[in-house]
């Protein structure tokens, strides 16, 4: 890519069966790989990549891989099929998208706009501040949406959602102005969140069945419950979202998830 990197979520069941058959030495064998394959710090590694134990019944370990070349990315899904413990781990689920900034994201001009739409007034010295502070991090926020680093969280929340063409509710046939109030009321229930958690949304139109891709990472696993459910009642969510399965997810070292997992 360009700009950006590409980004796949995926979800593993262990096959009892499959497992079963292994021998030690050859289970033994099959972890190393995997530590292996799921090292970040390996040559040829991906630029980002972390592993979760999942909880319920749709999956056993999750896996979110980024790096600019997709086929880098596919190549951590073969190697682990390639691998000996290829066979016991059976893919339940993916995702696939990329990074962007969106289009909902102000520029300077619209972010002063908004602010003297909001009662501010150029001449105030407060609003000049509040130019002077977005223009100094657009660009960081902007760079941690297209090359994120994976926040020191241990909890990794993911979901994929669209924006919904009904009657009546058509997201994609209402004035960008309109949308861009919508999503603009929405981020802000989720600054409330800041320093409990840390979301990322990657896009996925035309790469997957939903549009966005959206991750949260989070202190505490109630922070996640929270944080969904305040943004349910925001508009752009309440009457314009749907919303596919969630998954639910504990941060560990490919090893110490091999032993959480039991392989």
């Amino acid at each position: 890519m360009a700009v950006g990197w590409h980004c796949l979520h995926l979800y593993y069941s262990v096959e009892e069966a499959a497992l079963s058959v292994l021998s030690d030495a050859e289970r033994a064998e099959g972890r190393e790989q995997l530590a292996r394959i799921l090292d970040p710090q390996r040559e040829g590694a991906p630029a980002r990549i972390q592993s979760f134990v999942v909880s319920g019944h749709q999956a056993d370990l999750g896996l979110m891989v980024m790096d600019a070349d997709p086929l880098v990315v596919d190549g951590i899904q073969q190697a682990i099929r390639a691998s000996k413990l290829g066979t016991a781990l059976v893919p339940t689920y993916s995702f696939v998208s990329v990074t962007e900034v969106s289009e909902y994201v102000p520029t300077l001009e619209q972010y002063a706009e908004r602010l003297q739409r909001e009662g501010a007034e150029p001449s105030d010295p407060a609003f000049a501040a509040k130019i002077k502070a977005y223009e100094g991090r657009l660009p960081a926020m902007n760079k941690q949406r297209l090359y994120p680093e994976f926040p020191d969280l241990p909890i990794h929340c993911f979901y994929p959602m669209n924006k919904i063409r009904v009657v009546g509710a058509n997201w994609f046939m209402m004035p960008f102005s309109e949308r861009a109030g919508l999503m603009a009321e929405h981020a802000t229930s989720g600054m409330k969140f800041a320093g409990r958690v840390s979301q990322l949304i990657t896009g996925a139109t035309g790469f997957d069945e939903w549009e966005w891709g959206v991750t949260l990472w989070s202190r505490a696993p109630e922070h996640i419950k929270e944080i969904v459910y305040t943004m349910r009642f925001d508009e752009a969510s309440a009457k314009y979202a749907g919303f596919g399965p969630f998954y639910i997810g504990y941060v560990m070292s490919p090893l110490d998830a091999m032993a959480h997992l039991k392989l």
